[in-house]
């Protein structure tokens, strides 16, 4: 078989990517080594937050093209994919007096409100210090999302096939093959949004950074009153004060409709095999989460923590990576705070695919 572009990786940066590709007129086959809707990868679940609260302009830049890409394929599916109720962004607050002045140069609406205000306007939360609040942020629904993306791009003729990993890939000139259980796949482009198996996969075929893989445990929690108001949120420990010392690091979390309040701490679980996860949470880290839930989250049922498990795979700086290596392009290294790119990654990639290059942040040799 011979086609424009394989993707390899069905999770939300490949399925974006073989929607911007389809699109554009090429011929797309994604394969996707487990079924449909797994809970083996980083796409599962039902909601991601949606942020702006950054202060580098090129990830302000990619994150404004998403939104309008959200919108567009919101539009294009009939399916409501972003909740703006709003993000609550506090902790450390000489990081987001930056956060905020970078949002100023581009018009992005974000403003400070005191403790105390903020406390009143969210009663489910505690806060210490003056709270970034980002109107137009809030929470993407994951799952959905991944159907709409599958939706756009067959719409386009993609093919999406389940239940069929890459077992390698050879460059071969100025092209690849893609080898699976059924035979040969030759492809003038291949996409790799693998994840967790980006570095299994590739080896030494191209030069990338370190990718680490850690298993993440956030869980969920029952709210206590639901008549509560609930922004998505981001917390930073504050270096300077010793009552932040039990933290893991970073804090996110939001409402899950149907599920509780979710939380976690970023970037921090055990580093793991993704074909040898244990699915289960390290208990003094949970331990740890239950207690910051105690102190924060007055609106929640610490003790109904009901833990989840996913996967990071990130870099040493936290930057993604998008990249070409002659045939081959590659997408990883989301680090956990890749989801809410999702659609914009997708047009990098394609950009990738059909010759053209990336934001220099984003490339493996810079």
């Amino acid at each position: 078989m011979e086609v424009d572009v394989v993707v390899v990786g069905g999770g939300a940066m490949g399925s974006a990517a073989a929607w911007q590709l389809a699109r554009r007129g090429r011929s797309v086959v994604l394969l996707e080594q487990f079924e449909q809707g797994h809970h083996i990868g980083a796409s599962h679940g039902a909601t991601r937050n949606f942020n702006m609260a950054y202060a580098e302009g090129d990830y302000l830049d990619l994150v404004t093209e998403a939104k309008d890409l959200w919108d567009e394929l919101e539009g294009a599916t009939g399916m409501q994919l972003l909740d703006l109720v709003g993000l609550v962004n506090h902790g450390n607050v000489r990081r987001l007096r930056d956060v905020r002045s970078s949002h100023a140069e581009r018009g992005i609406e974000s403003h400070f409100l005191p403790a105390t205000e903020a406390a009143e306007r969210w009663r489910g939360m505690n806060f210490r210090g003056d709270v970034l609040v980002v109107p137009g942020s809030g929470r993407v629904r994951a799952a959905d999302a991944l159907l709409a993306l599958r939706h756009a791009a067959e719409a386009h003729g993609a093919r999406f096939e389940y239940s069929t990993p890459a077992r390698d890939i050879r460059v071969e000139g100025d092209r690849a093959v893609v080898v699976i259980d059924s035979g040969e796949i030759t492809a003038r482009r291949v996409v790799v949004t693998a994840g967790a198996w980006t570095s299994k996969l590739l080896g030494s075929t191209v030069p990338l950074p370190r990718l680490v893989v850690t298993q993440e445990q956030p869980a969920h929690f029952t709210p206590l009153d639901d008549s509560l108001t609930w922004p998505s949120f981001n917390h930073n420990p504050d270096p300077d004060d010793p009552r932040d010392a039990y933290w893991y690091g970073p804090v996110y979390g939001m409402l899950t409709p149907g599920e509780g309040i979710k939380a976690g701490w970023h970037g921090v679980g055990p580093v793991t095999d993704p074909d040898g996860r244990s699915f289960t949470p390290e208990p003094v880290q949970l331990e740890a989460l239950v207690r910051y839930v105690r102190e924060w989250l007055p609106g929640v049922d610490a003790e109904s923590a009901a833990p989840m498990s996913c996967t990071y795979t990130s870099t040493a700086n936290e930057d993604f990576v998008l990249d070409r290596f002659g045939p081959v392009v590659v997408g990883a290294g989301f680090s956990g705070h890749g989801f809410k790119f999702t659609p914009a990654v997708g047009r990098v990639l394609a950009d990738l695919a059909d010759g053209g290059g990336a934001p220099a942040r984003f490339t493996a040799r810079r």
